[in-house]
């Protein structure tokens, strides 16, 4: 390990890998138009068509969170969360709302926000802008022109996209948790290269952020990342900057004053106990979850016995762009190489204090991979970079001439951004159906974590098409007895009476007539062999698509599917 050991460009082990790269200066102004453009047209990716798809279970659970704070104030709605996601969605809600009754609108019905698009608006918002703070971090430990890269590959990258357009916690806590690195990595530059400057202010900055943090998400491992990076160079007489026993208890005071302020329901009884039947699974819906065909138990304590530790793996595998996966997997051996600079210590805390969170946890959402997806496309970028000064400095002994070296080594990252673009353009706007081409592309879409790629988005669909056709007061049986409810009042159908399949009694209350949803990703241990039988007995009435991938089948039930359901 070097000495001193902060990893930036002006300290401590530079990079060798990129030291003709990273030290090169480019004018600000290029270098501010260059993330406006990525900012813009990541959000664009973002923001298109996001009423595309309907609200899923858990988004519908934070649009009536939204609905009791505007009737009650601050309540413990939704209290198994913080507050501040549903705050900012508050905010979006009633903005949209009002603009839809401004006369402009009136005049251009186009121009009407839907609820879906509001309640969504900020997760692409923030999910946008998380690329200047991915640019910050990636800049501050390996150069220019990885840290561009890196936040092009986030603006563009499908999956990180279609888990920034869902209303869910995830987005934030990324937001806030690299804000906090970047802050955490400035203190410790300026401790080491500014000697006569105070670096405090940059600590409580840090704990501040991830006060913000934390209040978007409760994930306190992760607050255990720049920590252990900050310790594991404490034995070095050159560390300027050693925070002390007395600042950190400063700094993790600041961080709980700050999580209080952003989200005081938290001092509300009522959220204790809704965290309370969360973690004991009270509050848990459903008993299994579809992995690659199979049904897994999901509940965190299940560990090793629940779904499988590869979950994740195969997510990347399936999920990242060729080209993206490839730089990946090469930036990880680098990684491990001293010449990649000390800055490599702190995307391997990342790794390791992840792994350790999430992958051996029997309970996974492939949302979990968005607190990931920064460290994997930072080190896919480091893959990418690397091979490519390899080709600058290939091409320049070709042709024996230096000055060519910059435009062969930018040739590389320009194709993967292009590929990366397409990528996205392909998928849009239901990107989390995206499967590469490595992994089956389009005809795989759906099948490796269906619950999760759907992620509802077609009961919107088959609800309209259900109040069509159901007589008055008929039943809609599925697994989303409130979404199914939701949907069924916003087609003008109150009458329609939505029950969950899974829900003992509900067999007893079906007559023929009545609609029964079978979604994909929505098959679980507890109705099985039901649907099984169903499937068996009688053919769909409809199916509904999420733009061209089969989704959902809907049954209008007679006789011998009733039987069929019921066992007989």
């Amino acid at each position: 390990m070097s000495s001193p050991a902060v990893p930036f460009i002006t300290a401590g082990l530079k990079p060798e890998f990129f030291s003709d790269a990273g030290t090169r200066a480019v004018p600000r102004t290029i270098l501010i138009l260059a993330l406006s453009v990525l900012v813009i047209a990541g959000f664009a990716f973002r923001v298109h068509n996001l009423a595309s798809e309907g609200l899923s279970e858990d988004e519908l659970n934070k649009l009536n969170a939204v609905s009791d704070y505007r009737a009650h104030g601050l309540t413990s709605a939704n209290g198994e969360h913080p507050l501040l996601m549903k705050a900012l969605l508050t905010v979006s809600v009633i903005g949209a709302e009002r603009w839809n009754q401004t006369s402009l609108v009136a005049g251009h019905p186009d121009l009407n926000i839907p609820v879906e698009t509001s309640l969504r608006l900020p997760s692409a918002l923030f999910g946008a802008a998380t690329a200047v703070l991915i640019f910050l971090v990636a800049s501050e430990l390996f150069g220019l022109e990885i840290g561009l890269l890196s936040a092009a590959l986030w603006a563009f990258d499908p999956l990180t996209i279609g888990l920034n357009r869902i209303a869910k916690e995830d987005t934030f806590l990324v937001f806030f948790f690299l804000l906090a690195i970047f802050f955490w990595l400035r203190g410790q530059r300026v401790a080491e290269s500014q000697p006569d400057r105070n670096p405090e202010r940059y600590y409580w900055a840090t704990a501040m952020a991830l006060g913000a943090m934390m209040a978007s998400k409760l994930i306190p491992i992760l607050i255990a990342i720049p920590v252990a990076y900050n310790y594991v160079f404490q034995n070095i007489p050159a560390t300027r900057w050693v925070v002390g026993k007395k600042r950190f208890i400063k700094f993790f005071i600041i961080l709980g004053v700050t999580f209080v302020v952003l989200s005081p329901t938290i001092l509300l009884p009522g959220t204790w106990k809704a965290i309370a039947n969360f973690t004991s699974y009270r509050a848990m819906g459903h008993d299994s979850y579809e992995f690659m065909g199979r049904l897994y138990t999901h509940r965190f304590a299940d560990w090793l016995n629940g779904q499988p530790w590869y979950f994740y793996l195969v997510l990347l595998a399936t999920k990242l762009p060729v080209i993206s996966l490839a730089g990946f997997i090469g930036g990880l051996g680098f990684l491990f190489r001293r010449k990649a600079g000390d800055g490599r210590y702190l995307l391997l805390m990342w790794f390791a204090l992840w792994t350790i969170g999430f992958v051996f946890a029997g309970g996974k959402f492939m949302r979990y991979v968005t607190s990931l997806m920064p460290v994997v496309l930072i080190t896919s970028a480091i893959g990418i970079q690397f091979v490519a000064q390899r080709i600058g400095r290939l091409f320049a002994r070709m042709v024996g001439n230096d000055s060519v070296k910059v435009y062969a080594r930018a040739a590389l990252p320009s194709v993967v951004i292009l590929a990366t673009f397409w990528s996205a353009t392909k998928a849009s706007p239901h990107y989390r159906l995206y499967v590469s081409a490595l992994t089956g592309g389009a005809t795989k879409a759906g099948a490796y974590f269906p619950q999760d790629e759907f992620y509802d988005a077609y009961m919107q669909d088959a609800l309209r098409e259900i109040a069509k056709r159901a007589q008055p007061q008929a039943v809609v049986v599925s697994e989303l007895d409130t979404v199914s409810a939701y949907y069924a009042q916003r087609s003008n159908r109150a009458d329609l009476v939505s029950l969950e399949l899974s829900e003992p009694g509900t067999l007893g209350r079906l007559r023929v007539g009545d609609f029964l949803i079978d979604a994909r990703g929505r098959t679980y241990l507890s109705n099985q062999a039901m649907l099984t039988r169903l499937r068996a007995a009688a053919a769909p009435s409809f199916a509904v698509s999420v733009g061209s991938t089969h989704a959902a089948d809907v049954y209008v039930l007679d006789e011998k599917s009733l039987a069929a359901l019921r066992g007989r």
